[in-house]
């Protein structure tokens, strides 16, 4: 199914408020050295996002429109944030739906109630999980078997950035009976850098060479790749 001009109005200003703040890099010719160890011409870093208010504030409200358009405003009890850096974004999104905020450790903590979820989550609240990004959907499992862990209902997580080149990040989430939400991907970054100009001849090439096969991916032979 197509997505509605709406969400793609979303996922182009979310490219675009992205790439005004340097939250993503495009670097083609100097790729970036992952903790993979594998090369990469882009990069993205959506934790600068709380330092612009206005961009902050604008993704906000496009996140609660992607909600009311995907899964319903009525339709969730408790937005839900992982650690670290779904924090900031669940608490934005909750104030902004009237709605009470959680957030969830990566492990549970070593003392006192040794809990791993902080706030309130009863049994059977519906539950949004919130993150900044997603790549292979592998680092939302252990926030997802928390939240179940304590009954909570959940069927929807959102990020911000979804990088949208990897098949299972949709499968992995599926297979939890969870969907993914984004409000941009790798794919909506080359659009709006392509049509802006700020990506251009070889090095769109390059990156869309990457996004197509990331895996397989090497640098050219002139790129300048920074020492580990």
């Amino acid at each position: 199914m197509q997505p509605s001009s709406l969400i793609l109005d979303i996922n182009q200003t979310t490219a675009r408020l992205l790439l005004e703040i340097e939250a993503v890099y495009l670097r083609p010719q100097q790729p970036f050295i992952l903790t993979s160890g594998r090369a990469s011409p882009v990069y993205v870093d959506c934790r600068k996002v709380i330092a612009f208010p206005r961009a902050r504030r604008k993704i906000t409200e496009m996140a609660v429109q992607l909600i009311a358009e995907k899964i319903g405003l009525e339709s969730l009890d408790v937005i839900a944030g992982g650690e670290t850096a779904g924090i900031p974004y669940a608490a934005w999104i909750a104030d902004a739906l009237s709605l009470p905020m959680a957030y969830i450790r990566k492990q549970p903590k070593g003392f006192g109630r040794q809990s791993q979820i902080e706030g309130v989550i009863r049994p059977g609240n519906r539950c949004l999980l919130v993150e900044d990004l997603a790549t292979d959907g592998r680092s939302k499992v252990n926030f997802i078997e928390a939240l179940k862990a304590v009954e909570a209902n959940i069927q929807h997580t959102l990020v911000v950035f979804h990088y949208g080149i990897f098949p299972e990040s949709r499968s992995v989430l599926a297979n939890l009976h969870v969907q993914l939400h984004e409000l941009a991907t790798w794919w909506d970054i080359l659009a709006v850098a392509e049509k802006d100009g700020r990506l251009v001849g070889e090095d769109s090439k390059i990156v869309r060479a990457f996004l197509e096969n990331p895996e397989g991916w090497k640098a050219p032979n002139n790129s300048k790749i920074p020492p580990k």
